[in-house]
């Protein structure tokens, strides 16, 4: 099998996020960013590969390695770490101080406020992160904002398509320290590439995250759309929440006119099934380990409180990974750029994270259908899966496999030769039972 076919087979066996990292390395004479039939960002082999540049793509790849962070050889004193959240030194209730912040973000503003915070100060010379494509609005497009004007224009989630590290290569040749905002699977990458590119720790000082509930499929956008009564070929402008808690999805078309529909009506979902890649189904991190802080809603169950609609003004719960994340916080706080509320632990985030709790709890079984259906599966280590799966019944974890199997063959009819994806180092673990 050729590099570029071994490339290929991971979009085609469905492990591939879209993060953009393997283009960004390879520049785009050998991979770029498409569009594919179905209207998703996947990287495309636009040139010849060596087996090392396949190697390279392999090593930072988040679809097909994924992992917690390195274990301290010093640990960090009040640092804990549970089951099923990881390692943390504080939970805490927050949102951004300032209102405008706080009412254009997605939920409490937090990240707008961290990245406002961080240029203000001079801590980085620019963010980068995700905002609204403007030659196709229902995308993603990744950004460098300098100012706190790119940072709020930014500001909101964004569910569809998206390369977040499609210029982090260009962000490095800047030379410049700056912060990523992104997924948890963008952050693991990032922290894959740091184990051979010494520029990644000296130059990207904050890693922040959003914990992921996975990007819907474009197709499945344009369903929501023309079950709004819009036409998605005539859409110009998509705001998916923001503005209130969550807030409306705005969509506005060619004429001028905005549609709003109510975010959890748009969605159709009670909150727990919405469209989702195969690959997010399966992932075993979307809680941004990784991170230096992962921020998330505090929508009890889940699912926000259609009776509240948008007069709630949102308010984000973080997750406090590392030592150099805390100092920041209580720095943002101190410094008015966010407000902290009550502290909680892991129970909190089993309230307002329960789909997170059980995709971890699942996690195991699932990568075991995968490996046992002879498809690709992501390498994991230091994420406690099997230890989670452990405490699972036994027959929650065979229906789990099961389910996975069964799901991929449908995808991928092929087998594949799985020894053409033998890990490259003793850092990427074959197998899923050496996970610990």
């Amino acid at each position: 099998m050729t590099p570029e076919n071994r490339f290929r087979t991971i979009v085609d066996q469905h492990m591939c996020i879209s993060c953009g990292l393997c283009a960004s390395l390879m520049g785009p004479h050998k991979i770029e960013m498409a569009v594919s039939d179905h209207k998703e960002l996947r990287p495309r082999v636009a040139g010849t590969l060596t087996n090392n540049d396949f190697t390279k793509v392999q090593r930072v790849c988040p679809g097909v390695r994924i992992e917690g962070p390195e274990l301290q050889t010093t640990p960090v004193n009040g640092e804990k770490t549970d089951l099923v959240w990881g390692p943390y030194l504080r939970m805490v209730h927050a949102h951004a101080s300032n209102s405008t912040h706080r009412w254009e973000g997605s939920t409490g503003g937090v990240l707008t406020a961290l990245a406002t915070m961080l240029l203000r100060t001079g801590k980085v010379a620019f963010v980068l992160h995700v905002k609204a494509s403007d030659s196709n609005p229902t995308f993603g497009v990744s950004t460098m904002s300098f100012t706190e004007a790119d940072v709020l224009q930014a500001a909101g989630s964004r569910y569809g398509p998206a390369a977040p590290l499609s210029r982090l290569a260009q962000a490095l040749e800047m030379d410049q320290s700056f912060a990523f905002i992104g997924r948890p699977c963008d952050v693991s990458a990032i922290g894959n590439l740091a184990e051979f590119d010494e520029r990644v720790a000296r130059l990207i000082v904050f890693r922040l995250a959003f914990v992921c509930g996975g990007p819907t499929p474009s197709l499945d956008i344009d369903r929501m759309i023309a079950r709004a009564g819009v036409n998605p070929e005539q859409v110009v402008e998509m705001r998916y929440r923001g503005r209130g808690c969550p807030g409306p999805t705005a969509i506005t078309t060619a004429d001028g006119n905005t549609v709003y529909k109510r975010y959890s009506d748009f969605l159709n979902t009670d909150g727990r099934t919405w469209p989702m890649h195969f690959r997010c189904k399966i992932c075993p991190d979307g809680i941004g380990e990784r991170a230096d802080i992962a921020v998330s809603d505090t929508w009890p169950g889940g699912v926000p409180d259609p009776t509240i609609g948008d007069a709630d003004s949102g308010t984000n719960a973080m997750i406090v990974r590392t030592l150099k994340g805390l100092e920041l916080v209580q720095e943002a706080d101190a410094a008015g750029f966010l407000t902290l509320g009550n502290d909680f632990g892991p129970e909190g985030m089993d309230l307002y994270q329960p789909h997170q709790r059980d995709k971890k709890y699942a996690a195991w079984a699932r990568i075991r259908g995968l490996r046992g259906a002879g498809r690709l599966f992501p390498h994991t280590k230091r994420l406690r899966l099997r230890d989670l799966a452990s405490r699972m019944p036994r027959e929650f974890n065979a229906e789990q496999s099961r389910g996975t199997k069964d799901r991929s063959q449908a995808l991928v009819p092929e087998h594949i030769d799985l020894s053409y994806f033998k890990a490259p180092d003793v850092s990427l673990s074959r197998t899923v039972q050496e996970e610990k």
